[in-house]
């Protein structure tokens, strides 16, 4: 199985960033653009840890991510186009989220949960962001930096989280499906 913890957006997140994605793919229709209700905020990529039909194995992530608390729901900006690693050498375009000081702390804690797992310590520092296109080649990419400099500032929704979900991914060659396993409730939403 290869697995994801993730945050799910809200519909109309997902809708603004359609429009972008709309606005931008023009510029380097080569990319792998994201299909928007694809796009979710990955708090941590487990990858093949655990073998298909592994129940045992499955029982304890789910034990484990289940004892990932926070006293407050995350609260999350989207906002802001940029690229990984840079704009001179674009692999990865992005939207920026700006998240309450919570969000970090899950992210750390769902490391540590999984760690007696035998799961993979992520060695990069945690950046939320939602993946808009991967690049395979910065070639030709210059009309695509220029569009999404006017977006650099663009505020594209707001949202408040209480859970987070474990993510299956399947590969197939129209890209990646993703399907929810499970949702893991962290803090009381909003009364």
């Amino acid at each position: 199985m290869r697995l994801f913890v993730a945050l799910d957006l809200p519909d109309e997140v997902r809708l603004r960033l359609a429009g972008v994605i709309k606005q931008l793919q023009p510029k380097f229709p080569s990319a792998r653009w994201v299909r928007p209700e694809s796009m979710h905020l990955t708090l941590k990529f487990i990858g093949h840890a655990i073998a298909d039909g592994d129940k045992q194995k499955l029982s304890e992530l789910r034990a484990a991510l289940s004892t990932v608390h926070s006293d407050r729901p995350v609260e999350l900006q989207y906002r802001g186009i940029g690229f990984f690693p840079n704009a001179r050498r674009p692999r990865v375009i992005w939207c920026g989220v700006v998240a309450s000081s919570n969000l970090s702390k899950i992210a750390a804690d769902i490391e540590k949960a999984l760690v007696p797992l035998d799961i993979t310590r992520e060695e990069r520092s945690f950046v939320p962001h939602l993946t808009l296109a991967r690049i395979e080649s910065p070639a030709g990419t210059e009309p695509l930096v220029h569009a999404a400099k006017e977006l650099q500032t663009g505020v594209f929704g707001s949202s408040s989280e209480a859970q987070f979900f474990l993510f299956e991914s399947k590969l197939k060659p129209s890209g990646a499906e993703y399907k929810k396993i499970d949702a893991f409730p962290f803090a009381k939403g909003p009364e």
